[in-house]
């Protein structure tokens, strides 16, 4: 490989809450490890590699001008996006004027539900579902109902129509918040699929907020298929919200856009965006994405994922063939597992709040899965380095789940 997606480089100290947070946010963030073990960051959606050097080096190139007044998005940022949209997701016909900043996708969210729903209206989501999304349309006073996905036969996370068709009409829904690729599960969801899913929304006159930040962390065999792109009706309906910060393991500069077709749509939620006169863009952010988007920055992005595929595939292949009573589904996308432990937990009488923590205690900081509205479930984070990986389930084994 051309990057580095192997070297453990130590973040203590530099601005990092995978590591530096932990106890720090109680009820989310991991307890701090034993003594003798060291870290493993394997909860927030961070990654643990270097990004392309093409994003620090447009960064440095900017700073090194000493004058950072007011500016507005140049014609090179939209060109990033335009050309990253289309050789990325075939995506045609976008414009600059479909483009919009946004501090974050969830702040976008809460624009784009604020414009066409009032405070106890009932949005629709599917569970398990992104803790962020709970805390921002909960805080912002809306009411939300899930639509529990399930796995067929094969395993694989699938949506349940009928029950969503059911829910928008009892609970008079308008809104519905749809999350492609889907975090936890790493589902990507198929064209058909994406379809179904649209006609529901069409029939019954529903807003669809699409989150694709994931979308460019798609693993081998599999393809993302942006919502807009399903039909022409999907293109009007939907508000689309992406970024370099998940991509690149930007977050900490801040910056997302939007891909909004609908005129409708958009005049709306930028109004609403703009009346805080928060959602404004970070100078070093745009530069960030632009170098991000560069050449390098699909090279960089192809190696990502062939690396976490295969981490992918190893991890999986260790759980199921070492961890009695521990299952899951293969993940499509993101760098997210999603465990269910029901069984495991049943069969040795250890409440699942007592197993996350036995993998605290030995350094395997994974995520606590019931945040996401599902019982008896793990989200584990595999954007490290392999050896980190293999490390992790040598002592899940030993000390957690072998024990």
């Amino acid at each position: 490989m051309t990057y580095d997606f192997t070297s453990i480089i130590d973040r203590h100290g530099k601005d990092a809450l995978a590591v530096d947070g932990l106890g720090a946010i109680p009820g989310m963030a991991p307890d701090a490890p034993k003594d003798g073990f060291d870290l493993i960051p394997m909860w927030v959606a961070d990654m643990n590699f270097p990004t392309v050097p093409t994003v620090q080096e447009e960064i440095i190139k900017r700073a090194q001008h000493p004058m950072f007044g007011y500016f507005q998005p140049t014609d090179e940022y939209y060109d990033a996006i335009i050309n990253w949209q289309s050789k990325r997701n075939g995506v045609t016909g976008l414009a600059p004027e479909h483009i919009g900043y946004e501090n974050g996708v969830l702040g976008g969210v809460i624009s784009t539900l604020t414009s066409f729903a009032a405070p106890g209206d009932a949005v629709l989501l599917h569970s398990p579902t992104y803790n962020g999304f709970t805390q921002c349309i909960e805080n912002n006073g809306f009411h939300i109902v899930h639509s529990p996905l399930h796995r067929d036969a094969d395993g694989i996370w699938r949506m349940d129509f009928d029950d969503m068709d059911r829910r928008v009409k009892e609970h008079g829904i308008h809104v519905a918040v749809f999350c492609s690729p889907h975090n936890p599960t790493g589902r990507v969801w198929e064209r058909w699929e994406i379809e179904r899913a649209m006609e529901i929304y069409r029939a019954n006159d529903v807003v669809v907020i699409s989150d694709e930040i994931w979308s460019d962390i798609i693993l081998a065999g599999h393809k993302h298929i942006p919502t807009q792109s399903v039909s022409e009706d999907a293109r009007n309906r939907t508000a689309a919200f992406y970024a370099p910060s998940k991509t690149f393991n930007l977050a900490g500069l801040v910056g997302s856009y939007h891909i909004i077709y609908s005129t409708y749509l958009r005049d709306r939620i930028v109004a609403k965006g703009s009346k805080s006169h928060y959602n404004e863009m970070n100078v070093l952010s745009m530069h960030a994405l632009i170098g991000a988007y560069k050449p390098e920055g699909h090279e960089w992005c192809d190696e990502l994922c062939a690396t976490i595929t295969g981490n992918v595939d190893y991890a999986v292949d260790y759980i199921t063939s070492h961890f009695d009573g521990v299952t899951l589904a293969k993940p499509q996308g993101t760098y997210m597992l999603f465990l269910d432990c029901a069984e495991w937990c049943a069969r040795h009488g250890v409440t699942i709040h007592e197993l996350i923590k036995r993998g605290w205690d030995v350094g395997v900081a994974w995520e606590d899965g019931t945040l996401f509205h599902w019982p008896d479930a793990i989200r584990v984070n595999l954007a490290l380095p392999f050896s980190r990986v293999r490390e992790a389930m040598a002592r899940l084994d030993r000390y957690v789940f072998n024990a």
